[in-house]
């Protein structure tokens, strides 16, 4: 990316503008999205860009190739994210995958005014892989232009209605669900949690569509209890239990307030999951959202039973890793809780992260035994 202040002359360029960005001396140094506010542009090559439709087909066969050869080849896995931005050299795009449908996401007007070339590059680059790519940025657009966005499908049409994660079957609501529908973000985390479940008793707060809940029944818990705020939320994890066929005489499903729920319910788990959304959208933001991870796991230690399992997170981007484990540090201490560290947790592997672009490592979370 290219900031304001580095630049000479050549402003004035309508938003979403491909442009070309030139050395004092006239050499090129990039081709990119023009971007109005402080980054001014998002580079997408260190070089000129003859054929943008051959350009975004190449670079969604890399993305496809790291996917395929080092992440999921032979498994039984067919959710996962095919460009994480940045770290695929795609500044401004997401691209999920759900079988054969490809969910995209914009970030930045240039890759919204690109949405037809993407999805057509998408169906190119999958070689058969995919057949229906669905535009989804009406909440992910900057400032107030996602006001007159309609999301819908840019090619094919909705078939499948459940995936699978691990072997693990999920419905998935991509056109009216969170982010792209499903938090692929959290799969080997979910994973984890499923080792640690046997027999178990699990709690999985702002569950969302019950990810952590399905893992931990797969497994052999006990009884698990999924809670969030939205009764469509809760409906889905229903579909997923059927979908599964887990017995439901283990599961309850329950729409309430996650903080109220931790202070006032009989708390008898051995495992906690903390999943909330990010609490801090932008760095004026990062105090208060400090605080109320604060306050979360706080709330949590004082209840939780001696020698059990907290899995607490962070999606916020503003808010590092050190931070984030220094709030945890501080409820501990308010708690009066012996609190031990088992996990470092981060986003798996189709998430990269550009080593000149850190800000694109955004998860983190802690697995910590409380005694």
């Amino acid at each position: 990316m290219v900031f304001s202040g580095a630049v000479k002359t050549g402003l004035g360029l309508k938003d979403g503008t491909l442009c070309e960005i030139f050395s004092s001396k006239n050499q090129l140094l990039a081709t990119a999205h023009y971007n109005e506010g402080s980054i001014v542009a998002r580079i997408l090559s260190f070089g000129p860009i003859s054929d943008l439709s051959s350009f975004y087909t190449e670079q969604l066969k890399k993305a496809f190739s790291m996917r395929s050869s080092l992440l999921f080849k032979g498994s039984t896995t067919n959710i996962f994210r095919l460009v994480h931005g940045e770290g695929d050299g795609l500044p401004g795009l997401i691209v999920d995958v759900y079988g054969q449908t490809a969910v995209l996401q914009a970030h930045s007007v240039g890759m919204f005014k690109d949405r037809k070339l993407i999805a057509q590059a998408l169906i190119d680059a999958s070689e058969g892989k995919l057949s229906h790519v669905y535009s989804k940025s009406k909440d992910s657009l900057p400032g107030k232009m996602g006001m007159d966005v309609e999301d819908g499908f840019l090619i094919g049409n909705l078939e499948e209605e459940s995936y699978a994660e691990n072997g693990i079957r999920f419905a998935v609501d991509f056109i009216q669900g969170q982010k792209t529908g499903f938090f692929v973000d959290q799969r080997e985390n979910r994973a984890l949690l499923g080792s640690y479940s046997k027999g178990k008793r699990v709690l999985n707060t702002f569950c969302y569509t019950g990810g952590f809940s399905m893992y931990a029944l797969e497994n052999g818990a006990s009884f698990v209890c999924s809670v969030d705020s939205s009764k469509r939320a809760m409906d889905m994890v229903e579909r997923n239990l059927d979908l599964n066929g887990f017995d439901k005489t283990k599961h309850e499903s329950l729409a309430a307030d996650v903080m109220e729920y931790i202070k006032d319910a009989p708390f008898d788990f051995d495992i906690v999951v903390l999943d909330p959304p990010a609490f801090a959208k932008n760095i004026k933001n990062r105090h208060s959202a400090l605080m109320a991870y604060k306050r979360l796991n706080e709330a949590t230690f004082k209840r939780i039973l001696p020698q059990s399992l907290v899995f607490t997170f962070s999606c916020s981007q503003v808010v590092d890793a050190d931070a984030f484990e220094g709030a945890v540090r501080a409820a501990a201490i308010e708690a009066k809780r012996s609190v031990r560290i088992l996990h470092r947790l981060r986003q798996p592997a189709d998430h990269p992260v550009s080593i000149f672009h850190p800000e694109g490592e955004y998860l983190k979370g802690l697995v910590v035994y409380v005694n």
